[in-house]
């Protein structure tokens, strides 16, 4: 049920943390990953890693030319998209929202929304003329529930992100297209250990495993929600939280 040979994956922000766990799942299991965003050579290096015919294309993905580039070169290169794991994010320094400015309002909803919303269309537009096609996309606990005082857009931009993703699955479930999220909690990653949290003992003791999690466990949940295993699960969002959502 989670067979992706012949598949060709769509993994953005893949070179590092979660998406290159995801990147790696997915390879594993027999799928042509390509991996998208704007660290060239960290990019190059997950690929040659990855191997299985992974390809590591240069993207901005807040650049709709270059997202259009993107998916112009995996239909020319492969004829199809299966599935795309909507993984870049960017998290803003802490500071109260008071003491925030407009640049980086900008760059946080950039890349965390509009990104994802004009990366939606490319990938739907592609599914939906195919009659088949999986999405899922990085959102984070913090949408459903800010627990991060000095974050307040990373939490207002993962919202935006759910509402966006149950919207759009919403739609085009009918068309053959399944779109969902996954939500991770505190997960050791470069986003999360740069947060500005000085003690993560304390922040793991503070959740119910007692741990952080780590990349690879949100990498099987969103092959999970790529696979056919779940044909039946649209437009919901998976919390690998490690229980932080029960607290």
């Amino acid at each position: 049920m989670q067979d992706f040979r012949d598949k060709i994956v769509l993994v953005t922000g893949g070179a590092t943390g979660i998406g290159r766990a995801a990147s790696l799942a997915f390879a594993r299991r027999g799928a042509t990953v390509v991996l998208a965003g704007r660290r060239q050579a960290e990019g190059e290096k997950a690929a040659a890693e990855i191997g299985g015919g992974a390809r590591f294309v240069p993207t901005d993905v807040t650049d709709p030319a270059a997202l259009g580039r993107l998916h112009e070169t995996i239909l020319a290169e492969h004829g199809r998209l299966d599935v795309a794991f909507n993984n870049a994010g960017y998290q803003e320094p802490r500071a109260p929202v008071a003491e925030q400015d407009a640049a980086l309002y900008d760059r946080v909803f950039d890349t965390n929304v509009r990104a994802i919303y004009l990366s939606l269309q490319q990938q739907i537009r592609i599914m939906a003329a195919q009659g088949k096609g999986a999405i899922v996309v990085n959102a984070s606990v913090s949408g459903l529930r800010n627990p991060n005082p000095g974050l307040a857009l990373y939490a207002a931009s993962k919202a935006a992100v759910i509402s966006l993703t149950r919207s759009a699955a919403m739609e085009y479930a009918e068309k053959g297209v399944r779109i969902n999220a996954v939500a991770p909690g505190r997960v050791e990653t470069e986003m999360m250990l740069g947060s500005g949290i000085m003690d993560m003992r304390a922040v793991a003791a503070g959740l119910p495993v007692r741990r952080m999690g780590k990349p690879e466990e949100v990498a099987e949940a969103v092959v999970w929600l790529a696979s056919d295993a779940a044909s039946f699960v649209v437009g919901h969002v998976l919390c690998t939280d490690g229980g932080f959502m029960t607290l």
